[in-house]
């Protein structure tokens, strides 16, 4: 359960990590950070109240219920304590808030709003930070324009600020490049129930990150919604369909609990993780198997997951399905035997920084040799990486990733701990409890 004191880690402008000789663990970590994004959007469309339990409470999710309230539609309320998101219609339409929406650097979120704020009245404008005006929406902005949709980025770059006309999504044939953001063709799938012509997508190119797609789709057949599709290049949304409410139960985050196997990867210990399965739709469930490729040893039962770490080597590795632990992974390849070459992650670069850069510098900064491309890492391993103070570049995942070489690694240190808010708040609770005071 989410904690509602605040870890003092959180208010220190670094923090060391000290290594950890035992490690024996159950972790209960967050609620998905996907399906929480993904199940309140789909809430502030339904005509019925929606009940969110083992929801994910962060910067990204906090910012989606501000955001849904700001169209006056519906009520939100947010109870950190019990990990709960309730929404419910109130009889008002959807309107368009006098003021910008400014949504930091919640990329999935802003691009799930640019599609369901066509359907409001008025005209909204969607913002954020710095990096999110660098990041790109020009696609998705292409394939709204299909659908009627008056939609443009006030700079003309592409990115935020968006300004969206509201009443003007009439649904219908589109297509969008699916080379650059998943969250594109997520964005339109969610958006476009309630048109009274549906949705004809088709995506172009190889699509980057499918299992956010299917989990899109899984999210949207549990509000009730069902749609046609041609493995990752066409999808079909019946017109004139609704959501409904519910009571929902939000799964473990995939992406959350990979620090936590890394940390066993890396120690020689064991970790279980309950609340998920490899069953799962979440892609980053791929990373259990690519530890046990590794040399680690892997169960999944009703129990959870549970990965015992083992002597590791270096493996070839495409994580287009997965980049989001990209960074998990290539910080465990670091303590590996050997080479590990790990491909399709050219997103990485587009995402809340440089990840590619930033693994590759940080790791360096260790004494680890890493080569990069556009989209790919090899890291070296062989050689016992050194302590270092790391850069974290206001993205919780890296945070995260060197917060667990630290386990192992003395004199590493993290510069700026609570950026890990974004999506893991009491991560360094859990992190800290590894040591055996749970």
């Amino acid at each position: 359960m989410t904690r509602s004191t605040r870890n003092p880690i959180m208010d220190l402008p670094e923090v060391g990590i000290t290594p950890l000789k035992d490690l024996d663990a159950t972790v209960t970590v967050v609620g998905s950070k996907s399906y929480t994004n993904r199940f309140l959007a789909i809430a502030g469309l339904a005509p019925e109240p929606t009940v969110l339990r083992h929801a994910l409470h962060s910067q990204d999710t906090l910012l989606l219920a501000k955001a849904l309230r700001a169209f006056g539609h519906v009520d939100v309320e947010a109870d950190a304590d019990s990990e709960t998101f309730s929404v419910v219609p109130n009889g008002r339409p959807m309107r368009a808030p006098d003021t910008a929406i400014d949504m930091g650097n919640a990329g999935t979120p802003i691009r799930f709003l640019i599609t369901m704020a066509a359907l409001a009245e008025g005209r909204t404008v969607l913002t954020g930070n710095k990096r999110m005006c660098e990041r790109p929406m020009g696609h998705l902005l292409d394939a709204l324009g299909k659908l009627g949709a008056e939609v443009r980025s006030t700079a003309g770059n592409g990115s935020p600020p968006i300004e969206i006309g509201g009443g003007t999504l009439r649904g219908g044939f589109t297509r969008v490049d699916g080379t650059v953001s998943s969250q594109f063709t997520s964005s339109l799938l969610i958006g476009s129930v309630g048109t009274e012509a549906g949705l004809e997508l088709v995506v172009d190119g190889d699509p980057v990150s499918k299992p956010y797609v299917d989990m899109t789709i899984a999210a949207m057949a549990a509000g009730g919604v069902s749609l046609r599709r041609s493995g990752y290049e066409r999808y079909a949304v019946p017109g004139a369909v609704r959501y409904r409410g519910g009571d929902i139960t939000v799964e473990s985050d995939a992406s959350g609990m990979s620090y936590f196997l890394a940390a066993a990867a890396i120690t020689g210990g064991r970790v279980t993780i309950p609340g998920i399965s490899l069953d799962s739709a979440q892609g980053d469930v791929g990373l259990v198997t690519a530890f046990a490729d590794m040399g680690c040893a892997d169960r999944s039962d009703t129990t959870g997951i549970t990965l015992t770490g083992g002597p590791l080597t270096g493996i070839d590795i495409d994580m287009s399905n997965m980049p989001d632990v990209a960074p998990t992974l290539a910080v465990v390849a670091a303590y590996a035997r050997g080479t590990t070459h790990i491909t399709g992650i050219g997103n990485l670069r587009v995402k809340e920084c440089d990840r590619i850069d930033a693994v590759s510098t940080e790791l360096r900064k260790m004494g680890v040799s890493v080569d990069t491309t556009e989209d790919t890492m090899t890291v070296h391993g062989g050689k016992e990486p050194q302590g270092a103070v790391i850069d974290t570049y206001d993205d919780h995942r890296i945070a995260m990733a060197f917060a667990v070489a630290g386990l192992r690694t003395p004199g590493v240190v993290i510069r700026d701990p609570a950026c890990v808010t974004k999506s893991f708040p009491d991560f360094w609770d859990r992190f800290e409890a590894l040591r055996g005071d749970r």
